[in-house]
């Protein structure tokens, strides 16, 4: 009996008569597509490194895409109130699994980080999964503090605190660019939910000394500020030679660009071509115009994840929709400024994008919550 009540919830969560946004669906749609197709032809530069395996990569994105397709399709489904019943549980959770990154025989480094877990076979990146855990814990909270938020202690106290323990998680593996992201997102919710001038501003001040205190105190943080500052005072083929291949790359592509899986760069120049430097491959081959395409997509997903965040039925899932639109946006966003060297370069993925089966799966379902939200947005 039990079991059958159970089923009956699950499935009456999954109904919904009414349809998702038909322009949010079509601009993931055409992410989704354009990053794979991106990414397929960055993947053929591996073929010119030793101990690449373009096939075990391919099959990795394609699978990827269909599971992250699949929890999408039932993240539009299902009713988003649900969310913020279980939010505290899947906080929670997500502060476990990234607690397992610190664990030996758990725990995998790579490039002096410990930011995956090893569990039966298959290895995920929980910072992910987190990620999206404290912006649903974020959004229900503060919706339900209403004008409390203005408050010291129903505002910016409980804000630093989910800012305290995602930042410890996070700093310790040490993974400072997505940190920085959370930041963001947990800040737009917490300005949105009406937050006090001064609250905010004291905020900013934190942050600013926080951020310098971490650059200072971070060997790698230091070496891309001096980096982006003065690149010609730094080695060229250490810190400074990822944004110059990637210059280089998107340079050579001009307006038109080289043509689909002709890059040149992507073979033995750029370090990481389907990780945070494809966006350069991209430029490449498309030019300037696959660029500003590329761009464009990232652009209207945000203008139109907004538009539904200020036409959401509730609060909750109007400061959801905020904090997913950031999550993915500002990611985006660093990606992209910092391999045009607009700001120091950054270690995020391109959403939709990138090599990463968490992150495309994750981002997909952030993308299926905001289809499902759009479906009962107001006219």
């Amino acid at each position: 009996m039990k079991q059958s009540s159970f089923v009956s919830k699950i499935r009456s969560a999954l109904q919904s008569h009414e349809s998702p946004d038909a322009w949010l669906l079509w601009i993931l749609i055409g992410l989704v597509t354009s990053g794979f197709l991106i990414f397929l032809s960055a993947s053929i530069g591996l073929l010119a490194r030793d101990g690449a395996n373009f096939g075990s990569v391919a099959l990795t994105r394609l699978s990827a895409t269909a599971i992250g397709v699949v929890c999408a399709f039932i993240a539009s489904r299902y009713h988003y109130r649900n969310l913020r019943n279980y939010s505290l549980v899947l906080l929670l959770a997500s502060i476990v699994l990234t607690a397992l990154v610190f664990l030996p025989h758990i725990g995998v480094e790579h490039g002096g980080a410990r930011r995956w877990i090893l569990l039966f076979g298959v290895s995920f990146q929980p910072s992910e999964l987190l990620k999206i855990a404290f912006v649903i814990y974020g959004a229900a909270f503060f919706s339900a503090m209403k004008e409390k938020v203005q408050t010291i202690s129903h505002g910016i106290v409980p804000l630093l605190a989910l800012l305290g323990i995602s930042g410890f998680l996070l700093l310790m593996q040490p993974d400072t660019d997505t940190f920085v992201v959370l930041f963001l997102s947990l800040m737009a919710i917490f300005i949105t939910a009406g937050a006090r001038l001064k609250h905010i501003a004291v905020l900013g001040l934190i942050a600013t000394i926080g951020l310098g205190a971490l650059v200072l105190s971070k060997p790698y943080l230091k070496e891309r500020v001096l980096t982006f500052i003065a690149p010609q005072s730094v080695d060229s083929k250490g810190a400074g030679w990822q944004i110059e291949q990637s210059l280089i790359a998107i340079g050579s592509g001009q307006f038109m660009g080289r043509g689909f899986g002709q890059s040149v760069q992507k073979f033995s120049y750029l370090p990481e071509p389907i990780g945070d430097s494809i966006f350069a491959v991209a430029g490449e081959e498309f030019g300037f115009v696959g660029g500003f395409l590329l761009i464009a997509f990232f652009l209207a997903f945000l203008l139109r994840g907004l538009r539904i965040a200020t036409r959401a039925p509730d609060s909750f899932s109007g400061l959801l929709s905020v904090g997913i639109v950031i999550l993915i946006g500002a990611s985006a966003c660093m990606n992209i400024a910092s391999m045009l060297a607009i700001i120091p370069l950054s270690g995020l993925p391109l959403a939709f994008v990138s090599h990463g089966g968490t992150a495309l799966v994750i981002n997909l379902i952030e993308a299926g919550i905001l289809l499902n939200i759009s479906r009962y947005q107001r006219a």
